[in-house]
C-alpha cells in the first residue's frame, strides 16, 4: 500500500515536472518571437558547448587556453542575454523552469554534495499529509502541544500514590519535552525511539 503511493505520488512529479519544461518552452517561444536576439544567443551558446568538446578532445595540449577563453565568450553571450531581459522588464532568470519545489525541482529527491540521494522535504511532507489524513489523528489541530495544559496535573508530591518522587505536573512537563526533543531530533537515525503504553482507550 505504501508503495503504491509513493508510486503514485513519483508519477505527480513526474508530471510536474514535465509541466514546468513545458511552460518553459513556451514561454522560451514567446520571447524569440519578441526578442530575436535571445535566440541567437541561445544557439550561439548551444554550439559553442558541442564544438568545445569536440576542440578540446581533437587538441587536449591547448585546451586550457581554449577553455578560458571560451569561459569568457560564454560570460559575455549570458550577461547580453540578461541584460536583454531586464531591460524589457523580465527577470534575469525568466529562462529557468520555474518548479513547485526548487529544492528537487519536481523529482522528489535530492542529492548532497557527496551524491548521496535522499527523499526531498516536500516528498516526505505530501507522504505524511496521506498519512495524516488516513488515520484517526483528526483532532490534531485541537490537541498538541501549542493548546497543552498542565495545571490539569496535580503539583503534589506523593510517591505512594503516583509512584513517583516528582509530582504528576513535573513528571508530564518531563515526558512534554521528551517528546519535543524526539520530534526535532526524528531525522537522527541515533535518536531513541519513544514507547507509549497504557490501558486501551487512553490517550
Amino acid at each position: 500500500m505504501a508503495n503504491d503511493i509513493l508510486k503514485s505520488l513519483l508519477r505527480e512529479y513526474e508530471q510536474k515536472k514535465i509541466n514546468a519544461e513545458l511552460n518553459l518552452e513556451e514561454r522560451k517561444k514567446n520571447m524569440y518571437s519578441l526578442f530575436p536576439r535571445l535566440l541567437e544567443i541561445d544557439t550561439e551558446l548551444s554550439s559553442l558547448g558541442i564544438n568545445s568538446a569536440k576542440a578540446i578532445l581533437n587538441n587536449p595540449e591547448n585546451s586550457s587556453e581554449y577553455y578560458k577563453k571560451l569561459n569568457i565568450k560564454i560570460s559575455k553571450l549570458k550577461d547580453e542575454k540578461k541584460n536583454i531581459l531586464l531591460k524589457n522588464g523580465y527577470p534575469a532568470d525568466f529562462f529557468t523552469p520555474v518548479y513547485e519545489c526548487n529544492n528537487c525541482k519536481d523529482t522528489g529527491y535530492v542529492v548532497d554534495n557527496n551524491f548521496n540521494t535522499s527523499m526531498c522535504s516536500c516528498l516526505k511532507q505530501k507522504l505524511l499529509d496521506i498519512s495524516f489524513n488516513k488515520s484517526i489523528m483528526y483532532g490534531l489541530k485541537k490537541e498538541n502541544f501549542d493548546n497543552f495544559n498542565e495545571n490539569y496535573f496535580s503539583d503534589e508530591v506523593d510517591l505512594s500514590k503516583y509512584k513517583f518522587n516528582i509530582s504528576p505536573r513535573k513528571n508530564i512537563l518531563n515526558i512534554k519535552n521528551q517528546c519535543i526533543n524526539f520530534i526535532k531530533n526524528f531525522d537522527n537515525l541515533e535518536s531513541k525511539n519513544l514507547l507509549f503504553t497504557g490501558a486501551t482507550g487512553l490517550r
